[in-house]
């Protein structure tokens, strides 16, 4: 089966929120980067997907205008096989992603980027739902603390957790890069 490598929304928009963690964006990134070099040196497509939104002013670090909507610093370069621009959660809404995968008989996806519970989660979701294998490979992606909506502090390993177990053996199969990348994509199953 033909795999493609998703990075969605690893961009320097996120260095400019209130809540952005360069610490834990560096562990991140080790990470990130790894699963890049492994999927260029086994010659896995790596598609780049960037995440614009909200009023289109300078002052909005995911506007286009304010030019942080662009790679983060510390990603490695590598040759995107396609880049999309994005206006909602999904990767697959209104992107055309979803055409170019089934174009080039794409059937699994190793999902990873910013942010955990947000836009891989629901890329992921989307994609298991509409017939695509998805590996969520989880120390691949990054989140941040946040706050239950009666004002609790809930922490971004535990929003990490949450996503896991959600996501594991019913849209994904949740892994760790190191593991991950010992297992050749040949010994790999549909879990639903």
């Amino acid at each position: 089966m033909h795999a493609a490598l998703l990075v969605i929304d690893v961009q320097e928009s996120f260095r400019h929120r209130p809540y952005f963690e360069p610490a834990r964006a560096g562990a991140y990134l080790q990470q990130q980067n790894a699963l890049i070099g492994h999927c260029q040196s086994r010659g896995i497509p790596i598609v780049r997907i960037l995440h614009t939104d909200g009023p289109e002013e300078a002052s909005n670090p995911f506007s286009l205008r304010s030019g942080h909507v662009r790679p983060l610093e510390g990603l490695a370069d590598f040759a995107e096989a396609a880049r999309f621009v994005k206006r909602r959660h999904s990767a697959l809404v209104g992107t055309g992603l979803d055409v170019w995968l089934t174009e080039r008989g794409i059937g699994r996806l190793i999902v990873s980027g910013i942010r955990t519970e947000q836009c891989c989660e629901t890329t992921t979701r989307h994609a298991s739902d509409l017939g695509w294998s998805v590996d969520y490979l989880l120390d691949a992606t990054l989140t941040f603390d946040m706050q239950t909506p009666d004002g609790r502090p809930l922490s971004a390993s535990d929003l990490a957790e949450r996503t896991a177990a959600a996501l594991h053996q019913r849209f994904a199969h949740v892994s760790d890069v190191a593991t991950w990348c010992q297992t050749p994509l040949t010994e790999r199953s549909s879990y639903l």
